[in-house]
Order: structure tokens, then C-alpha cells, then sequence
């Protein structure tokens, strides 16, 4: 169900595969064990489901666990039928400290063991997607590509990708794959936004027609730096003033960004959206993007990501022209 004012939500396919995936997807990193307890995650994820989300994204580092416990368990309160979503997690990172073989690796070990432990946080037989978070130099592809192709051939993952891979890597890996007869990596997960853009439009380019490269990205609003809240400056008591969160203060301090969010804002309150949802909105008029995979700490938050489909609508040409101007 959505509400009479929004539209429906588009459904698109992920690269070549014949899965479907929401347009606008719900992802539990930073929230989910840190702003977001079961209670609270259920009512982000029964908004999001009613919007017309399907899938739902995940991974074993995110809280150190407590993320995949979290959805689980929230689904299974709900009591979601498994066939009516998709959900997925990413391994790499490990969350067993001091552990040789089990951090920062993509080795046969870690990922065959690691794929056991984010099933049973999750309460499930299997997950739908599933990534490499990141690349491993350390780790021979191929034998990477023989343990993610072991997994989906055991039934514990649908699909497997990649997240924050180079080209070449996304392409070694598919040619290993294809060359053994294996399962092939079907999505890449890339940072993609206004401020981010070089990698999902200039790097990854030949991929998605010659291996049919599909995407699910990952912070569309540059960590708030889009939302155009920070125009002005850092608000009191916002994530960016607490101890540890320098990095973030000084991306969301520059003014020269600052600048360019200023003249979105002008838009978005010329097309009646707010500046999120118009930033938002941008990232779906790529079409090689499967789907861009929004948070929320609140229900609040997960309507207003929502309506980023009505700023779809508002999006023409000419408007994708000031924008290009403004971020080129």
C-alpha cells in the first residue's frame, strides 16, 4: 500500500538477473543497534514494506552483529512470508576480534564459516544477495570467487557481488568465474551521489553491457551532506558535534560543497521536494542503478525518503540540466 499522493513504487531489475528490486531500498548501517532497537526497526521496516520496499539491506560488520539480530528478529516478529522480500548481507570486515583468518579477508575460511553466522542472526536458511564488502589483496581471486560460488551453489545466497570493488577486480573475478563454469558476480554495491559520481558513471561503464552489471548504492545524501540541513552550518546536538565524528564535521563544514547544496535547495523548493528527496531522486535517474538503498532512524524519516518518488516525477530535463551544471 502506499499513500494516494505518492506513486507507486517501480520495481527494477538488477543487471541482468531476472530478480526485481525496489527502486528505493531500506538499509540498517549506522542505524540498526545503535539509533534502532526491534521494536522501533519493525515500524521502519512495516513503512517501508507499505511503501512498496522489497529489499533490505544489510551486513554481518554493521554493529557488530547486533544489525543482523535486529532485522531478524523484526521479521520474524512481523512475520514476513521469506517469498515477499529480498534481503542481503555483506562479509569482509568480521566481527571475531583477534582472530587470525576472520578479519579483513576474503579467503575460503572466513567466507564459508561467516555466511553460517549472519544466517543464524538473521534467523535465516539463506539470503537473497550477498557481497564481498570490499576487496581483499591479500586473497587470490579465484579463490575467493570458488568459495562466493560454493555458497550459492549450497543454497545459503541467491546472487553474489561485490561492494567498493575496481573494475578490473569486478572483471577478473567474472572471468574466473565464467572461465570454471561457476556463479558469476551479478551486483556491485558504490558509494553514488551528487558528490560521488566517477566510479558508478566513468569507471564501471563497459561492465554493464558487457557482464550486465547491476547496482545497489550506497549513500545517495553524502552522509547528510544533501540534505541541505548543514547549509548554514552544524546544528547542536547533530551527530557531526559528537567526539570521533571529525571526519564527518569537515565534510559537512566545506563551503564550497556547502555552496553547490545551497543552489539544490533553490530547486528542490522550486519542484515543492525537499532537497533529500530531490538528491535522492537524482541517483534513480540513472537507469544502470538498480536501486538506492536509503536509512532512517525514524517512521518520519522513511515517509519523507519515500516521497522521493513524487521528486522523480518532477525531475525533467531541464531540471537535470541545472543540476548537472551546478555538480559537474
Amino acid at each position: 500500500m502506499t499513500d494516494a499522493t505518492t506513486p507507486d513504487m517501480p520495481y527494477r531489475r538488477l543487471g541482468s538477473a531476472g530478480l526485481r528490486v525496489s527502486a528505493l531500498s531500506f538499509g540498517s548501517w549506522v542505524t540498526f543497534g545503535g539509533q534502532v532497537d526491534t521494536g522501533l526497526a519493525k515500524d521502519c521496516l512495516t513503512a517501508a514494506a507499505e511503501a512498496g520496499v522489497n529489499f533490505f539491506d544489510n551486513a554481518e560488520a554493521y554493529a557488530g552483529g547486533q544489525s543482523e539480530t535486529i532485522m531478524g528478529k523484526a521479521i520474524a516478529e512481523l512475520g514476513w512470508a521469506r517469498h515477499s522480500y529480498v534481503i542481503s548481507t555483506k562479509l569482509f570486515w568480521g566481527i571475531h576480534d583477534g582472530t587470525v583468518n576472520m578479519k579483513n579477508t576474503l579467503n575460503r575460511k572466513y567466507l564459508l564459516q561467516a555466511i553460517d553466522g549472519s544466517l543464524e542472526r538473521l534467523g535465516l536458511d539463506f539470503v537473497d544477495l550477498v557481497y564481498c564488502h570490499r576487496p581483499d589483496p591479500h586473497t587470490p581471486i579465484e579463490e575467493t570467487v570458488w568459495a562466493m560460488s560454493d555458497m550459492v551453489s549450497s543454497g545459503k545466497a541467491l546472487y553474489w557481488g561485490t561492494s567498493e570493488w575496481s573494475a578490473d577486480e569486478i572483471r577478473a573475478a567474472w572471468s574466473i568465474a565464467d572461465k570454471r563454469n561457476l556463479h558469476k558476480p551479478v551486483m556491485e554495491q558504490p558509494q553514488y551521489n551528487l558528490f560521488h559520481r566517477e566510479r558508478v558513471e566513468q569507471e564501471y561503464a563497459r561492465l554493464y553491457d558487457d557482464i550486465g552489471l547491476g547496482l545497489t548504492t550506497w549513500s545517495p545524501l553524502a552522509s547528510g551532506l544533501l540534505t541541505g540541513k548543514y547549509v548554514d552550518g552544524i546544528p547542536e546536538g547533530s551527530r557531526a558535534t559528537l567526539p570521533g565524528y571529525e571526519g564527518l564535521r569537515k565534510r559537512l563544514s566545506d563551503p564550497e560543497a556547502n555552496a553547490k547544496v545551497a543552489k539544490l535547495v533553490e530547486i528542490a523548493g522550486r519542484l515543492d521536494v525537499s532537497t533529500a528527496q530531490l538528491a535522492l531522486a537524482w541517483c534513480l535517474t540513472n537507469p544502470r542503478v538498480s536501486t538506492v538503498i536509503t536509512g532512517a532512524s525514524s517512521v518520519d524519516q522513511v515517509t519523507e525518503n519515500m516521497g522521493t518518488l513524487t521528486a522523480l516525477e518532477r525531475i525533467d530535463d531541464t531540471v537535470k540540466s541545472e543540476i548537472e551544471e551546478i555538480f559537474a
